[in-house]
C-alpha cells in the first residue's frame, strides 16, 4: 500500500507530541523518537496484530521498546491509537491508557507517562525497559513462550497461538552484552516469530558511535543465524513496509531489520548528542515543527483526522482479528475443553485444581539431602501437575538439579518446541531476562545457576521484582560450603544483595521439609518473583515430631525448637545449613543450663510482613541475647539481633579448602556459636545484677 498524506501527517503528529512532551518536562530524549517515528508508525498502523480496545488479548503481537529512553514514542502511539486501560485483575476499563493530559505530565510524579516504559503502570507496555539491552533480551523469552504455547495448544484445525514479537533497539542496546547473549540464543532456537528493529542512528550520550562502536552489526547477526535486512532511510515508509513483509515471510530464522535513521530529523540539532539527551528548546521545537508542517506555536497538537486514521488502521484491523480469535476460541473450547481451561488459567495466573497434591513428603533422615536435590524432586513432581511450569539453567542443570526428567518433558529445541527443559547456555544475564519475557506471556518460568553468578543476572532479577512478575530464580552452591572451588565460587555478599531488592522473596530453606513449603508458597505467587537459595551439601531432614512443622516457612520465620521452659535465655537465629548448626549449639548450651530458642528464618521478607504480635512471639523484645548465624555477609542481621546481639557470619571472602576445614577456619562450629551465646547471656546477667 503506497504512502499517503495521512501517513505522513500521522508520523509528524507523533513527532510533534514527542517534542512537546520532552520540552514541557524540560527533561528527556526527543531525538530518537523523532527519528524512528516512521518505523514505529508503519509497524503499528499496518502490521501489528494488536487491538487497542483489548490490549491483553492473548494472541496479540508484542511490541517492546528496548530503547526505553524514547518512551514518548510509545506514549504517543498509545494515545493516538486509543489503547484502553487494564486493571490489576486483567479487566479492561473504560478510560484511555494514555490521555493527552498524561502526555502533558510526562516524567512527573504519578504520570502514566514516566521517563521509561513501566509494565503494570501503563496499559500497552509489554515490559519495563530503560536499562539498555534488557528489552531485546526479554523479547527472546516472549518469542520462546509463544513458540511453546503454539506447540502445546495448537491443533491442525485450530491455530490458537501464532503471535509475533517485535523489539525496537538502539545502538546502546547493541553494545550491551545481554543483547549478544540473547541474540545468540534466539539464533540457535530459530525463533522466526521474533523481529528486532535496530535503530542505527549512530549517536550516544558521549557523541558519534565512531568513538566506540564500529563493528559490522549485520555480519554479527548473520553469524548468529539471523535473517538480516536493511532500510537505508527510516523516512521511506514503503521500504520499511517491505522489510516487515520480509520478516513475515521468514520461517526459519529470527529477523534483524537494520534501519538507518537520524536523531531529531529536521531539527536544528539533527545528529547531535544534545538531541539525544536534552529538550530541543523552544526555538528548536518551532523550527522542527515548521519543517514537519505543524503549527509552530501549538503544543500537543493532533490534527483533525489523525485519530480517525489510526482507528481505520490498527483499530479496525486489531478489533477484527481479536473478535475473530475470540469466536474461534469458543469453538476451540468446545472441542478441547481441558486445553482451553489451561489457557484461561495461564492468562489469569491461576494454578490447576489439586496442584498441592503433587508436593512430596520427605521422612526424617539424619543424613538427609542437599536442598538442591530435594528442590529438584519437588520441581519434578510439581511440573507434572502444572504443565506450563518450565525452565532450565545457565548450563548447570546437572548441578542445580533443575532438569525435568519425567516422560514428555523433553528439551525445548527447534525440533521440539513443546519441550519444557530450557538449555540457556552460559548466559546468566540473558537467562534471567528470557525468563522475564516468558513470565510476561504468562507461563511459569524458572531458571538456575550458582548463587555467586547471580551477580551476572542482577539487573534482570531487579526488573522481575520491579514488574511484579512471578519468575523463579533458583540458585545453588549457596555458601562457602562449595569448599575447594575457593573464593571465586563462594558467595558472601550475594544474599544481602538479593534481600535488598524490594519485592523479591528470598528463600534459604534448612532442609527438605522447608524446601517443600518454600515451593508451596512460590507456586502460588502471582505478582512476585522469588529467589531460592539452595545447598550443595547434604542437610539432615528434620524430625518434625520433635521440631516445629515446616509450614512455618509461609510466615518467613518460626520457632523451630524452644527452650525447655519456653522462656529462652538466648535466641539463635539462622537460615539454611546454619539452622542445623544452631540446633547443635542449643544442645551444647543446655548442658550449661542455658535455655536456647532456635528460630529458622528461611524468608526475611515474609517475616517482615507478619503482624507485630507474631514477630514479637518469635523474637520476644525482652530477650536481647541473640545470635544470628549465616555463612554470608553479616549485613542486615542487626535488624533481628539488635545492637547488643552477635552475628556469626562472613567478614571476608572465602578460601579454597575442604568444607570441614573452612567451617572451622571461619568459626561455623557449635562451639563457636555456643561461646558467643554464653558471652551474651553472661553480659545480660551482669547488667541485671548491676
Amino acid at each position: 500500500m503506497p504512502t499517503t498524506e495521512l501517513d505522513t501527517l500521522a508520523v509528524n503528529t507523533i513527532r510533534g507530541l514527542c517534542m512537546d512532551a520532552v520540552q514541557q518536562a524540560e527533561s528527556g530524549h526527543p531525538g530518537t523518537p523523532m527519528g524512528i517515528a516512521p518505523v514505529a508508525y508503519t509497524l503499528w498502523q499496518k502490521f501489528l496484530r494488536f487491538d487497542p480496545q483489548d490490549p491483553i488479548w492473548p494472541n496479540r503481537d508484542r511490541f517492546v521498546l528496548s530503547e526505553g529512553h524514547a518512551s514518548t514514542l510509545l506514549w504517543s502511539l498509545l494515545h493516538l491509537t486509543g489503547v484502553r486501560a487494564v486493571d490489576p485483575d486483567y479487566e479492561v476499563l473504560g478510560r484511555q491508557s494514555v490521555t493527552l493530559d498524561d502526555l502533558k505530565t510526562f516524567r512527573q510524579l504519578d504520570s502514566r507517562c514516566p521517563g521509561h516504559p513501566e509494565y503494570r503502570w501503563t496499559s500497552g507496555v509489554e515490559t519495563t525497559t530503560g536499562p539498555l539491552g534488557q528489552g531485546v533480551a526479554t523479547s527472546v523469552g516472549m518469542a520462546m513462550a509463544g513458540r511453546w504455547l503454539a506447540a502445546r495448544y495448537n491443533r491442525d484445525d485450530f491455530r490458537v497461538f501464532d503471535f509475533d514479537v517485535y523489539a525496537l533497539a538502539g545502538d546502546g542496546c547493541m553494545m550491551e552484552g545481554i543483547a549478544s547473549e540473547a541474540a545468540s540464543l534466539a539464533g540457535h532456537q530459530q525463533l522466526s516469530n521474533l523481529c528486532w528493529i535496530y535503530d542505527s542512528n549512530r549517536i550516544t550520550i558521549e557523541g558519534h558511535t565512531d568513538i566506540t562502536f564500529t563493528e559490522d552489526v549485520a555480519a554479527r547477526f548473520l553469524a548468529y543465524g539471523w535473517n538480516v535486512t536493511t532500510v537505508a532511510d527510516a523516512n521511506d515508509l514503503d521500504a520499511v513496509a517491505r522489510a516487515f513483509h520480509t520478516f513475515k515471510a521468514e520461517t526459519e530464522r529470527p529477523t534483524l531489520i537494520v534501519v538507518h535513521s537520524h536523531i531529531g530529523y529536521g531539527s536544528p540539532v539533527e545528529d547531535s548528542p544534545k538531541a539525544h539527551g536534552s529538550p530541543l528548546g523552544e526555538d528548536g521545537v518551532r523550527t522542527a515543527k515548521r519543517f514537519f508542517g505543524l503549527p509552530e506555536d501549538e503544543q500537543f497538537y493532533v490534527p483533525a483526522g489523525v485519530r480517525d486514521w489510526f482507528e481505520q488502521g490498527i483499530g479496525a484491523r486489531g478489533a477484527g482479528l481479536r473478535t475473530a480469535w475470540e469466536n474461534f476460541f469458543t469453538s476451540y473450547r468446545a472441542s478441547y475443553p481441558e486445553l482451553a481451561d489451561e489457557i484461561e488459567r495461564i492468562q489469569r495466573r491461576k494454578l490447576p485444581d489439586g496442584w498441592e497434591a503433587a508436593l512430596p513428603d520427605f521422612p526424617a533422615d539424619p543424613k538427609g539431602l542437599a536442598t538442591r536435590d530435594s528442590s529438584g524432586k519437588v520441581l519434578n513432581s510439581l511440573a507434572q501437575r502444572l504443565p506450563w511450569l518450565m525452565g532450565g539453567s545457565a548450563d548447570l542443570a546437572p548441578s542445580t538439579k533443575t532438569l525435568l526428567e519425567f516422560e514428555g518433558a523433553e528439551s525445548f529445541q527447534p525440533g521440539s518446541p513443546d519441550g519444557r527443559n530450557l538449555h540457556l547456555g552460559v548466559r546468566e544475564h540473558a537467562s534471567a531476562a528470557v525468563s522475564n519475557g516468558m513470565a510476561l506471556v504468562k507461563v511459569r518460568p524458572y531458571w538456575s545457576g550458582f548463587l555467586i553468578f547471580s551477580d551476572y543476572a542482577k539487573a534482570a532479577i531487579r526488573l522481575s521484582a520491579l514488574m511484579e512478575i512471578p519468575v523463579v530464580h533458583i540458585f545453588t552452591h549457596d555458601s562457602i560450603g562449595v569448599g575447594e572451588d575457593g573464593p571465586t565460587h563462594q558467595p558472601v555478599e550475594q544474599l544481602a544483595g538479593l534481600r535488598a531488592m524490594p519485592g523479591l522473596l528470598v528463600f534459604r530453606p534448612a532442609d527438605a521439609g522447608e524446601v517443600v513449603e518454600t515451593w508451596r508458597v512460590v507456586a502460588g505467587l502471582r505478582h512476585e518473583p522469588a529467589a531460592l537459595v539452595l545447598s550443595r551439601q547434604n542437610l539432615p531432614t528434620l524430625d518434625r515430631s520433635r521440631f516445629a512443622a515446616a509450614a512455618g516457612v509461609a510466615r518467613g520465620a518460626y520457632v523451630l525448637a524452644d527452650a525447655p521452659s519456653g522462656e529462652p535465655d538466648v535466641i539463635l537465629l539462622a537460615t539454611g545449613s546454619e539452622v542445623h548448626l544452631a540446633l547443635s549449639a542449643r544442645e551444647e548450651l543446655a548442658v550449661d543450663g542455658i535455655g536456647a530458642r532456635v528460630v529458622s528464618m528461611p524468608c526475611w521478607e515474609l517475616f517482615d510482613r507478619q503482624p507485630q504480635e507474631y514477630r514479637d512471639e518469635v523474637l520476644p523484645p525482652a530477650v536481647t541475647a541473640r545470635v544470628g548465624i549465616e555463612q554470608a555477609s553479616t549485613f542486615g542481621w542487626d535488624r533481628y539481633v539488635g545492637s547488643g546481639g552477635a552475628v556469626v557470619g562472613m567478614h571476608t571472602y572465602g578460601a579454597s579448602a575442604p568444607l570441614k576445614q573452612l567451617l572451622h577456619h571461619f568459626g561455623f562450629t557449635p562451639e563457636r556459636v555456643a561461646q558467643r551465646a554464653r558471652e551474651l547471656v553472661g553480659a545480660r546477667q551482669r547488667e541485671a545484677g548491676a
